[in-house]
């Protein structure tokens, strides 16, 4: 339904995904405007940022364009339209995806594979086959990842009735780390989204395997093929979590 009404208007949903892109795009050019004034940002050179902020921006824009409509969960609690959702033959997490689903995030994904494309074409790196295979790993385990906390966000956004910026300083905020190499960022931090919110097997880990570089926090050779394995325990514990979420839920009353 959602997207049949964003293509009545087709002219309308092309400007919204052009205008969606440029927006999301000027993240990447905030970088070039750095690397007008600097030849590397924490030992890393552009393509290799480059990079990093493709593989980010494209696993989130994949994560954000099925789960993006989390953040109506609040919304819809607090004026007690959550009720119809537990009523309907159909799993309530699936409803949430679907609500209010927008085209117009394909935007993001467009921009991001973009970057990447322009990255993988300028990174001097000696590619191999498991290097190649890698980057879709990479691409498809950072979306999982992500999905992992926006659903983890919606969970706790039905114990607090209303926290939907706490999630999106998970999501919109981990994307916006991610860009950036993890020597600019200090070691307890570094630790932090390593092994308490993995956002670092997004990319960080992976990423250092490909372009030679030392892993973060000197993690072992093998952390770099751990995305796959990370991504499925990140959306166990976020299933787990989301019935835990449903299973408190008290009415509104309305």
């Amino acid at each position: 339904m959602w997207m049949r009404s964003s293509m009545t208007y087709r002219t309308s949903f092309v400007v919204t995904v052009v205008g969606n892109l440029l927006v999301t795009g000027l993240d990447f050019v905030g970088i070039l405007l750095m690397f007008s004034q600097v030849d590397s940002l924490g030992g890393w050179t552009l393509p290799e940022i480059a990079f990093l902020y493709g593989l980010s921006v494209t696993s989130f824009g994949i994560a954000d364009l099925v789960l993006g409509s989390m953040d109506v969960l609040g919304a819809r609690i607090r004026d007690g339209s959550f009720d119809t959702l537990l009523v309907r033959p159909a799993p309530v997490l699936a409803q949430i995806g679907a609500d209010h689903f927008a085209l117009r995030r394909l935007g993001r994904i467009v921009q991001g594979t973009l970057v990447l494309g322009w990255a993988l074409a300028s990174v001097a790196v000696d590619w191999s086959a498991a290097k190649v295979l890698l980057v879709p790993v990479m691409l498809v385990s950072g979306a999982l990842i992500f999905c992992a906390v926006f659903v983890a966000g919606a969970s706790f956004q039905i114990l607090a009735q209303d926290a939907s910026e706490v999630q999106n300083a998970f999501t919109y905020g981990g994307t916006t780390l991610l860009q950036y190499p993890p020597t600019v960022f200090g070691k307890d931090f570094v630790r932090g989204v390593t092994f308490l919110l993995p956002l670092a097997f997004v990319n960080w880990v992976p990423a250092s395997y490909v372009l030679g570089r030392p892993y973060p926090l000197d993690l072992p050779s093998w952390a770099a093929f751990a995305p796959p394995p990370v991504a499925l325990l990140c959306c166990a514990l976020a299933g787990l979590a989301w019935r835990a979420g449903l299973g408190s839920y008290r009415s509104t009353g309305s």
